[in-house]
């Protein structure tokens, strides 16, 4: 009896060990793929062309064409949108954001300027942030992020995407040099030509940008092509203090609701705006469109001038 007992004892030992070897040679199930982030959020207003990405409803949807005001699955299979699959968090909004409290991520800005110079940096934009504290931090988020994406739209139509940075057509360079200014042009008759992200030119807004930022551009304009962080202080101080040829600076326009045209004329009004060159206005809307969109924000009203 204690032999059988024992025996018995010794099988189910055996059985046990055996069971557990399988237990811990059986693979684990792998954990479930993480849903990719949702691109920026759908808009009724926005306008999509061909290619562009947007999340409605927790999924990515690609527009197949050009659509504004089409819901993202309601149409069909013969709809402008096709479905992506499934998002989770992002919306336009980086889960990751820059510690400075800027509403456009790196990633965001590197999505906005795919094949930027090297010079053109995130880490210059967000260095050039403490020259104008107000500039997209004013208002509400929409406002804030309206404002970013207004003035990279901006930058990027001046400036190719920001690819160039300095005036291509070099026959203008010692035409920017008002002699009658006091202090004159002492870089030199043909120093000060068209650079950074706004193309900053003539000795006397040199003098003015680099008074305001305590950087002494008239005896050094090069500045704006060799540091990353002056040459976006300068666009910062045109968008923040200049009109221009409008009669608001572009912070103003966007952050009391003229809308993004003013910001248009305030920049080149007298050569685009009323009809003087809509193209190039349109190409301004769309950048900007592109860009509220990635931010998951709605462009506001009055787009043109």
């Amino acid at each position: 009896m204690i032999r059988a007992l024992r025996r018995r004892a010794l099988s189910l030992a055996a059985a046990a060990a055996v069971t557990l070897g399988l237990a811990i040679a059986l693979p684990s199930s792998p954990a479930a793929a993480a849903a990719p982030a949702c691109a920026g959020a759908w808009a009724s207003s926005a306008v999509y062309t061909n290619g562009a990405s947007a999340s409605h409803a927790g999924r990515n949807w690609k527009a197949k064409w050009w659509t504004q005001g089409e819901t993202p699955g309601t149409t069909g299979q013969w709809g402008v949108w096709s479905d992506q699959g499934a998002c989770g968090g992002g919306g336009g909004q980086d889960p990751d954001p820059d510690p400075s409290g800027f509403v456009v991520s790196r990633a965001q800005f590197d999505q906005m300027f795919p094949n930027r110079n090297p010079f053109y940096t995130y880490d210059g934009l967000v260095a050039a942030l403490s020259a104008y504290p107000g500039f997209a931090k004013t208002g509400d988020d929409t406002v804030k992020r309206r404002e970013a994406a207004a003035f990279l739209a901006n930058v990027s139509h001046e400036t190719g995407g920001l690819v160039h940075i300095v005036e291509q057509n070099t026959a203008n360079y010692p035409h920017y040099c008002d002699a009658t200014q006091p202090y004159g042009c002492p870089a030199g008759q043909a120093a000060y030509y068209g650079r950074g992200p706004i193309q900053l030119s003539w000795n006397f807004n040199y003098k003015a940008a680099g008074d305001a930022l305590g950087i002494n551009l008239l005896a050094n304009p090069y500045l704006v092509e060799q540091d990353p962080a002056v040459a976006m202080k300068t666009a910062l101080w045109y968008w923040n203090t200049q009109n221009g040829p409008g009669t608001m600076t572009a912070h103003a326009a966007i952050v009391n609701g003229a809308g993004f045209g003013e910001t248009i004329r305030s920049i080149n009004g007298a050569l685009e705006c009323n009809g003087g060159n809509p193209a190039q206005v349109q190409s301004r809307i769309s950048k900007y469109q592109g860009f509220t969109q990635l931010l998951g924000v709605t462009p506001g009203n009055n787009l043109g001038c």
